[in-house]
């Protein structure tokens, strides 16, 4: 396996690389300033793949493969970790679409997201529902013609600023006792309550608490067979990581790249502060450690690729790739000393950032777990 890109991987990179430049870097100040996020860029993504470029272009997909995906993930988290993960959690509800969609819901709501016209969530976890998706307790009920859903969801990226909602909850019908199924739910139509949250990380995701109370929704809004979501979710959790990982390899570049050229300009005690050995030992740990993170991803993209058991290689990847970047910002601030800490340069970002990758998609600790499973044989998980 080689992590090279090859010379068409390499052209598309420096096409993105261009226009995260010109058109993506002059928006994040603001936007983060006032927790907004810029879909007006979404048609524009889209035109380089990142809005359902994997899957086949018989749905409308571009059919790209994993490592090229990878590359582009990495490209996003080097210029803005909140565009990265709006896009991930885009393509999440794309590719429940497109798997298991009826026509007229692809027709409705795949095709718009496809094009960046319509914004999408999805709504997993809840106030004591984190990594164990099958503790949901939003329930969805079959009463005629419509499902009667209540619950609330936490955490939800997008969620403030969603037209529709990708909905998992557990399913009561005559066909189904309990089992999880997805839901589309459309808030232009069947408004629900919406309170958005002031997050420490990612503040232009639109981070909110959905309520839904006795909220009706049309019975043809179920997408793929009843009682099947926790397969489908959990199935997509290894690219999913994947993502995360090489998100968080790009933003530890970045902090990387602006730590060696602060060292290499900025003076004290009549020296470059790049010539110090302390200084250097950060430069050399930063270098090694995301070195070290884009090989194992890479590595996890290239498995998902050739079709392999993967889930050791994706949670090992996500594990050390979110570590390592927050690691990485962390020295990257040290060298910066108090400029470090200041919002009018990018490291005090990419530091808060950095640090919100380690729990979504399975935190740190549920990372390991699985690890340890994949290694021993022997399950710690109850």
């Amino acid at each position: 396996m080689s992590i090279d890109l090859t010379a068409e991987q390499i052209t598309l990179r420096d096409s993105i690389r261009r226009f995260m430049k010109a058109e993506v870097l002059p928006l994040i100040r603001q936007h983060e300033a006032a927790r907004s996020f810029p879909f007006e860029l979404m048609p524009r993504l889209a035109e380089f793949g990142y809005l359902g470029g994997t899957l086949p272009e018989a749905v409308g997909g571009l059919g790209l493969d994993h490592p090229t995906w990878a590359m582009m993930m990495e490209e996003l988290g080097y210029h803005w970790l909140s565009l990265r993960t709006m896009v991930n959690i885009t393509n999440g509800s794309i590719n429940r679409l497109a798997t298991h969609g009826t026509p007229e819901q692809r027709e409705r709501y795949l095709a718009p997201v496809l094009r960046g016209e319509l914004k999408v969530c999805t709504g997993l976890t809840e106030p004591e529902v984190g990594s164990n998706i099958a503790g949901i307790q939003t329930r969805a009920e079959l009463q005629g013609d419509h499902w009667v859903l209540n619950g609330r969801k936490l955490w939800i990226t997008n969620g403030a600023f969603a037209d529709v909602a990708m909905v998992v909850a557990r399913t009561f019908s005559p066909t189904c006792e309990g089992a999880l199924s997805a839901f589309i739910v459309d808030r232009r139509e069947t408004p629900y309550e919406v309170r958005k949250l002031d997050m420490m990380v990612l503040r232009s995701t639109g981070t909110a608490e959905l309520g839904f109370h006795d909220l009706k929704i049309p019975k043809a809004n179920l997408v793929g067979a009843e009682g099947k979501a926790l397969a489908g979710t959990l199935k997509g959790l290894d690219a999913a990581r994947v993502n995360i990982a090489m998100g968080a390899v790009g933003a530890a570049q970045a902090a990387l790249d602006l730590a060696i050229e602060h060292v290499k300009t900025r003076k004290q005690f009549g020296r470059l502060i790049g010539s110090f050995q302390l200084v250097q030992k950060h430069i050399v740990d930063m270098t090694v450690r995301v070195e070290a993170a884009r090989a194992l991803g890479m590595r996890a993209a290239h498995a998902l690729q050739a079709g392999k058991d993967v889930r050791q290689a994706c949670s090992i990847a996500k594990l050390y790739a979110t570590e390592a970047a927050h690691e990485v910002a962390s020295m990257a601030l040290q060298v910066h000393g108090g400029m470090g800490y200041s919002e009018d340069y990018p490291i005090e970002r990419i530091f808060r950032d950095t640090r919100g990758g380690m729990i979504p998609e399975g935190t740190t600790e549920i990372q390991t777990l699985i690890i340890g499973r994949e290694i021993l044989g022997l399950n710690a998980i109850a």
